[in-house]
């Protein structure tokens, strides 16, 4: 249920907004579904795409929001032994590897996020999930340990000379909102918000969302939502459905990009938020999967260029929303940490400032 409901967030958008974010895990993402060798053989090449989507974005001219496992932006690691992992569950770092980026590169690539925290225009960095994409939701996932999960997570971003603003969920499988503003997070992209995502990892959800796909299902607007007082909810509309040979024998690319242009056109016409997402691996599935990519972006584009929508990042909207909140509603009775944000772009757009030497973010992987 959402902190605000009698107040009407709408009223702050005079026209469309777009977020595009993308989940950055790596083989942390799927560390307790596969080894390093089946990962490369189902994601051939998956950090050359990182570098192939950051490469696009920049010659498009479009600021995203990159959410990075906290444990990909270390330099190196003891694996399972490594002290910033006590307290996780041993069955889920039992499979981290010690090294460094040059040795174990689909763990660790703190030289990405140097790249990524350089780059023009502007992208924002966010945290996706934690230390170590731990799910939230599991059975192990105690309060104590997703606290601490959570708090290494931020530090390897900051030791990386990054302070996550932004965060999301691995899996989308939410839990324990109220510790997110204590570690200086203000929004989160929530569960897409579709019934076929509500059904979860279901036999009912993966054919509801195959449906969705082949009736060309126009992704729907979503507006921030105030769930704990300056923490907001940005949830996803849509999240790029899988493009591997199975997938595509049975619904073509096409579909991709119509669900794309329409989630623009209603976002545009309903003045709310298109907000797009995907994981980069994905688009090595399929040789189109980079042409899809640069199709999407040049749509986004044009729509843009004609003044239909703005491209925002997850911290940009929640700055607009405190914002907002500041005129509209009085001051909540409720002993919580200070909802300011601390976010600067870095030389690129921004509707936060700067503190302190610290660079400042501003502003189920496949979903079958």
């Amino acid at each position: 249920m959402p902190l605000v409901e009698s107040y009407d967030v709408r009223k702050e958008f005079e026209g469309g907004v777009v977020i595009l974010s993308l989940d950055t895990e790596q083989i942390w993402g799927y560390l307790d579904q596969m080894n390093e060798a089946q990962f490369r053989i189902r994601y051939p090449d998956a950090l050359g795409a990182h570098e192939k989507v950051l490469a696009c974005l920049s010659n498009a001219g479009v600021s995203a929001t990159w959410f990075i496992v906290g444990g990909m932006a270390l330099r190196g690691s003891d694996g399972a032994r490594d002290v910033r992992m006590a307290g996780l569950p041993a069955e889920w770092t039992a499979k981290i590897p010690g090294g460094v980026e040059a040795t174990t590169p689909l763990w660790y690539r703190h030289s990405f996020v140097e790249r990524l925290r350089k780059a023009r225009p502007f992208q924002e960095i966010g945290l996706h999930g934690g230390l170590t994409h731990l799910i939230w939701t599991d059975a192990a996932a105690t309060r104590d340990v997703v606290k601490q999960e959570l708090a290494e997570g931020v530090k390897a971003l900051e030791q990386a000379s990054v302070r996550p603003i932004s965060f999301s969920y691995g899996r989308e499988q939410e839990a324990y909102h109220e510790l997110l503003p204590a570690h200086g997070i203000r929004c989160y992209r929530g569960r897409t918000a579709t019934r076929a995502f509500q059904l979860g990892p279901t036999l009912r959800g993966k054919l509801a969302r195959l449906l969705d796909e082949l009736r060309r299902s126009t992704p729907p607007p979503v507006w921030p939502q105030e769930t704990l007082p300056g923490l907001w909810n940005i949830p996803s509309s849509l999240f790029l459905y899988p493009i591997g040979a199975a997938r595509t024998r049975v619904v073509g690319l096409q579909s991709r990009i119509d669900r794309f242009s329409r989630g623009l056109a209603a976002a545009a016409r309903l003045r709310g938020i298109f907000h797009f997402s995907l994981h980069p691996e994905n688009l090595t599935e399929s040789r189109q999967g980079f042409s899809l990519f640069e199709d999407i972006l040049d749509l986004l584009i044009r729509v843009r260029d004609r003044g239909d929508i703005e491209i925002m990042t997850m911290s940009e909207v929640a700055a607009r929303m405190e914002r907002w909140r500041e005129r509209e509603l009085p001051e909540p009775d409720v002993d919580a940490p200070s909802a300011s944000l601390t976010g600067v772009s870095a030389g690129g757009p921004s509707e936060t400032k700067s503190k302190g030497d610290i660079y400042d973010s501003p502003k189920q992987h496949s979903h079958s």
